[in-house]
C-alpha cells in the first residue's frame, strides 16, 4: 500500500482531488485532516488505482467507502475541536473514523457487519488510530449510549428519521450530522443541541446506503 501511494500518478490523482475539495468545501482544516490519511490503506486493493476519484468504492457486504466530497462535507459540518468526543454510527472502512481521528479528541465508532468491524479495526490501527479511535460491534441500542455523551455524532447511512436514541446521546452544544429520508435519496441534516432544545439545518441532498437495526 506504501508503494502504491508513492507512485508519481498516485500522488498526482491525490493532489488533483484535495485542490478539487479545497474549491468545494470551506475548512481547510477538514482537507488538511484528510490529507493525512491514506485511503487506499481502507479499500481492497482491486480498486487502489481508484482510491482518490471523488467516488464511493464498494467494500464488501454492499457497503461503500463515501465519496471524498461527502466525507469532506459532514466532517466540516460538525465543526470539530481537538477535545471532543465524537460518536460515529457505521464505521465501514474506517476511513471516515480516521479523518474524524485527526480533528477531534475521542472517536467511537460502531459497525454492525463484524469483519468489516474486524478489517477497520485493523487499519486504524496500522495507521497508528488505536489510542484515538475505539472500534465496536453495534448494540442492540443505536449509538453507543455507556461512552457518551457526545459533542458530534456523525451517521454514516441514511435514516428514516432523525433518532430520539441518538440525541439524548449528545452533550449540550453538541452537533449530529445525519442524512434522512427514503432508501433512495435523502438530505443531510444537522441538529444542534442547545440546554433546552433542538434546532435543525438543511445540508443539501445525499445518497447513502440505509441505516438498519434499532432505532433505524
Amino acid at each position: 500500500m506504501r508503494s502504491w501511494e508513492s507512485r508519481p500518478e498516485v500522488r498526482q490523482a491525490r493532489r488533483r482531488l484535495m485542490t478539487r475539495l479545497r474549491r468545494e468545501v470551506a475548512s481547510e482544516r477538514v482537507v488538511r485532516a484528510m490529507e493525512r490519511v491514506p485511503r487506499t490503506a481502507f479499500i481492497p486493493p482491486i480498486s487502489w488505482h481508484m482510491a482518490y476519484e471523488d467516488i464511493p468504492l464498494a467494500i464488501g457486504h454492499g457497503q461503500t467507502i463515501s465519496q471524498p466530497y461527502i466525507v469532506a462535507v459532514m466532517t466540516a459540518a460538525l465543526d470539530l475541536q481537538k477535545s471532543d468526543r465524537v460518536l460515529e454510527i457505521g464505521t465501514g472502512s474506517g476511513y471516515q473514523a480516521a479523518v474524524l481521528a485527526e480533528l477531534a479528541g475521542r472517536v467511537v465508532t460502531v459497525e454492525r457487519v463484524p469483519s468489516l468491524t474486524a478489517r477497520a479495526r485493523s487499519a486504524l490501527e496500522a495507521l497508528g488510530y488505536g489510542d484515538r479511535v475505539a472500534v465496536h460491534p453495534a448494540g442492540d441500542t443505536l449509538g453507543r449510549p455507556d461512552d457518551g455523551p457526545y459533542d458530534a455524532i456523525l451517521v454514516t447511512a441514511g435514516a428514516p428519521k432523525v433518532s430520539g436514541q441518538l440525541l439524548r446521546q449528545m452533550a449540550p452544544g453538541g452537533r449530529l450530522v445525519i442524512p434522512v429520508g427514503s432508501r433512495e435519496e435523502q438530505e443531510l441534516l444537522r441538529v444542534d443541541r442547545t440546554e433546552h432544545a433542538f434546532s435543525i439545518r438543511r445540508l443539501g441532498p445525499c445518497r447513502f446506503v440505509p441505516l438498519i437495526g434499532s432505532g433505524a
